[in-house]
């Protein structure tokens, strides 16, 4: 696939998101939006953000935001301003364009850190919420980015940081081609590169054991343990994306122990430490000044092993500023795997067996369970009921572009696929356990996002020892398009907390009806009649109603993460359908 194919299947997916050809344009923009924080917060290049559109002025001057993102401990903010272009052909975007719209935005940072901006914007808009949020925890944010999203191409994808009310603010740009190369890939591994010459003036001592089997070639080395922390400060989670976990924070009894190995006996870190495992796409090697092998440089680095050590010298650092990491060196296993098509399983394994230092479940291996391999056995067998669509499941991130270029290998069989497999019918393992934990009366874990709703959910498949069949399938699949038009009759009926009505409503119909569904009538029309369309939208106006009213003075999306608030909603009363009205129901 080449990047105007890509940039037209980006076209089109916005498109038909779009339930109605009249919506605003600002809408499209919406959507675009969506879609690319959701892949960032995918493969850990920022945390789970929520939509926020907002426009306004301060003065003569213009401000935007388009969505946000924080971390778990309310130290990072991640702001996103969209810049889309709907065009179906490749647009270059000019460096002043992109800076105009990263000066609406740092505008709209300053004015909420100044506290400034709370008595302007009007209270029943989300971004009046995250305005009191920002104003709350400013002075405690440790990192702070501004992403401008658009669907041209630009040549700078990153900017000088700008100070702002004493903070450093990053600045990138995430372009449609910085957005193909991270999903024709599957991950953004092209990205992460690290010239040791460059850095530290000459080759790292290493031992390197070449390839015997056609499967993978190593080299043994010690890492300084300032380069693990810059590499962390640079990329975060992108970093640890084919690691098993997420850093586990300091509070944890091995973390602490690495932090207090690094602030009291640093020269000793080797010796205490297991040390890391890297993944590969290519290394260079070249002699040291003595002449012996030396590691000169590592392109798409990925940590499959040793995330908690990583992240932990560069958290320790960041908390204790003299801390020196000059003397902590890591003992570091790099892999360069040869055969790409076994590299998933291989990862995996490595994966498995090499986490030692902290206790790992099967559950954190989740792409390789049963549930996961059977659901794309299924969506890869099951025909839809006109006899030649299909659901794609995207067990591994980018597997649907990967099916494109393999078996669309001419225009005319690129345009069949296209056609069978459209991209609405493509499903990621975070989208179904949302999907389908909705379904499960759980809109309060769907609304903590992908990540940890997806963990909670693999624990549910485990627990009831979930073995998808062909009626799984289907059913699952009636559950996905009841909660996809949900969502676009949100994204169409409210300017605010679209993502945590939708989940709530579709709790709400589950709570109400999930027995009298036909699901195979919404598998065979792969819809829902006009009926019932209309009651999900008189619903979800109550469900708003009733999320708003239990909320109180707390921020709706943070109030519907909690247990409480779905307590709350399942107490109110909710107008009935009127069954004999809608097909759907028997």
């Amino acid at each position: 696939m080449e990047l105007n194919d890509f940039l037209i299947t980006v076209f089109n997916d916005v498109k038909s998101a779009q339930n109605d050809p009249s919506v605003q344009e600002k809408f499209a923009e919406s959507l675009f939006t969506d879609m690319v924080m959701s892949h960032m917060a995918e493969i850990g290049m920022s945390h789970e953000a929520t939509t926020c559109h907002y426009e306004g002025t301060w003065g003569n001057a213009k401000l935007k935001l388009s969505g946000y993102a924080f971390s778990e401990d309310f130290e990072g903010l991640d702001l996103f301003v969209s810049l889309y272009q709907g065009a179906n052909t490749v647009q270059n975007i000019s460096e002043s364009l992109i800076k105009k719209s990263a000066e609406q935005c740092i505008r709209f940072l300053s004015k909420a850190a100044e506290g400034k901006l709370s008595e302007v914007i009007p209270s029943q808009l989300d971004a009046h919420d995250l305005v009191l949020l920002i104003e709350d925890t400013y002075q405690k944010l440790d990192q702070i980015r501004i992403y401008i999203l658009t669907d041209g191409k630009t040549k700078s994808k990153r900017f000088t940081p700008k100070e702002i009310s004493g903070k450093l603010v990053q600045l990138e740009v995430l372009d449609i081609e910085r957005l193909f190369n991270h999903l024709s890939a599957g991950k953004p591994k092209d990205e992460i590169v690290f010239n040791l010459v460059e850095s530290y003036g000459s080759s790292l001592p290493c031992v390197f054991i070449p390839d015997e089997n056609n499967e993978y070639e190593y080299a043994l080395t010690a890492l300084p343990g300032d380069m693990l922390r810059f590499l962390y400060e640079k990329y975060g989670d992108q970093l640890l994306e084919t690691n098993v976990r997420s850093f586990l924070s300091q509070r944890g009894k091995v973390n602490k122990g690495i932090r207090d190995t690094i602030t009291d006996d640093p020269s000793r870190f080797m010796a205490y430490n297991n040390g890391v495992v890297i993944v590969v796409d290519e290394l260079s090697l070249e002699n040291t000044k003595d002449g012996s092998t030396g590691l000169a440089w590592m392109k798409g680095i990925q940590i499959v092993n040793g995330g908690q050590t990583t992240a932990s010298l560069f958290f320790t650092k960041r908390k204790q500023k003299d801390v020196n990491l000059g003397k902590v060196k890591v003992a570091a296993k790099i892999i360069v795997i040869k055969n790409e098509e076994q590299s998933e399983t291989l990862i995996s394994e490595i994966s498995k067996y090499a986490n030692s230092q902290n206790v790992v479940r099967q559950a954190d291996l989740s792409s390789n369970k049963p549930f996961h391999r059977e659901f794309e056995k299924l969506a890869d067998s099951c025909f839809c009921p006109d006899g030649t669509s299909k659901w794609f499941y995207e067990r591994s991130a980018g597997s649907y572009n990967v099916m494109l270029t393999r078996k669309g290998n001419t225009p005319a069989k690129l345009k069949k696929l296209k056609q069978d497999i459209p991209t609405t019918r493509k499903l990621t393992k975070t989208d179904l356990a949302k999907f389908l934990y909705a379904w499960e009366l759980k809109p309060d874990l769907v609304s903590l996002g992908g990540q940890k709703n997806f963990a909670a959910f693999m624990e549910y498949v485990d627990e009831q020892n979930i073995i998808p069949d062909q009626n799984y399938f289907k059913e699952a699949i009636a559950k996905t398009i009841v909660f996809k038009e949900t969502q676009k009759i949100c994204r169409r009926a409210f300017v605010a907390f679209q993502g945590n009505i939708a989940n709530y409503t579709v709790s709400v119909i589950a709570m109400m009806y999930l027995k009298k569904i036909d699901f195979n009538y919404i598998w065979n029309k792969q819809g829902l009649s006009e009926e019932f369309k209309i009651y999900i939208t008189k619903l979800a106006h109550q469900v708003k109603k009733a999320l708003e009213e239990s909320a109180q003075e707390k921020m709706l999306s943070e109030w519907a993460k909690k247990t409480q608030c779905w307590h709350e909603i399942k107490l109110v009363s909710f107008e009935p359908a009127n069954e004999n009205k809608i097909e759907e129901l028997v």
